[in-house]
């Protein structure tokens, strides 16, 4: 299979393409600069420009859109928050409409979400069905979702993954809190009681590879069967070090570091999702329990 990935730096972009490059598939980036190493296409979103020829002459099958500005690489600030929401909209908008233009279409779309999209739940199950939450992470969903129409109507089929909290050693949230937790210093934020969906990153590249085959569209939360409190997140976490969970972090910490809104959105908003479209269409995951893949995480 031949397979564009955009965003292929990234944590996520770097384990989907070396999985699929071990499986034999034939990888092209769609890069920033003419540097990647090996086949690319080149394009900037920022000023809507994409190499239209270079996608055709890539002869797809697939496409795997992940690129986007990094939700938690600093405090938002209004200009933080037009770049988090404009690097997903115009960004997806320039690759479906210039998709849908081909005349070798390709024949399905994996375009990126995330959980946010629920905003706060609370208790309540999230299946795809559920509506979006009303807060800034949950539009930022809606809108880059939306940006997807134009390959939709052109009759590509378009898959939106809601990614949850994904853990692995080499990016993500586990590399910044790992030391905290080694020197016994971890704790539950707040009253820990909100949920946190989550997903090894082993799974959610093959849940991305399952996707490219499988007859799936619209929304896929890409989220373990299993999810768990923030305490119980914080418990399973230090017990996997071998360290005990003596602390509590109040709420006023992260709100006074992150500011308000951003720590609210990403620390203590609670997401329970589940991953009834996977599960629906016989994805398996290896990583079904948090205790077990943080263990094989090392």
């Amino acid at each position: 299979m031949r397979v564009a990935i955009t965003g292929s730096s990234g944590l996520i972009g770097r384990a989907l393409r070396a999985r699929l490059e071990a499986a034999g598939h034939q990888v092209t980036p769609v890069v920033r600069a003419s540097t990647a190493a090996g086949p690319a296409v080149w394009w900037d979103p920022d000023r809507g420009q994409i190499d239209a020829a270079g996608l055709e002459a890539a002869r797809l099958d697939a496409v795997v859109h992940l690129a986007g500005a990094g939700i938690g690489d600093r405090r938002w600030s209004p200009a933080r928050k037009n770049v988090i929401l404009e690097s997903r909209t115009r960004g997806t908008a320039l690759l479906a409409d210039t998709l849908a233009g081909l005349d070798h279409k390709p024949a399905v779309l994996i375009s990126a979400s995330a959980i946010g999209y629920y905003g706060e739940r609370g208790d309540t199950v999230l299946d795809e069905h559920e509506p979006p939450g009303r807060d800034f992470l949950a539009d930022v969903c809606v809108q880059w979702e939306a940006a997807t129409a134009a390959a939709r109507a052109a009759g590509i089929r378009v898959a939106c993954t809601r990614s949850g909290l994904v853990q692995s050693r080499d990016g993500g949230m586990l590399p910044r809190v790992l030391p905290i937790f080694r020197l016994g210093l971890g704790g539950r934020l707040g009253s820990g009681r909100q949920w946190w969906s989550w997903i090894s990153i082993d799974d959610e590249v093959r849940a991305m590879e399952f996707l490219l085959d499988h007859d799936v569209d619209g929304p896929v939360n890409l989220v373990a069967p299993n999810p768990v409190t923030n305490a119980e997140f914080t418990r399973i976490l230090a017990g996997a070090l071998h360290r005990p969970v003596v602390l509590a972090v109040p709420a006023v910490g992260p709100k006074v570091a992150l500011g308000p809104e951003m720590a609210e959105l990403l620390l203590f908003t609670s997401t329970r999702a589940e991953p009834s479209a996977l599960l629906g269409a016989g994805f398996e995951f290896v990583d079904a329990e948090l205790r077990s893949a943080l263990h094989r995480l090392g």
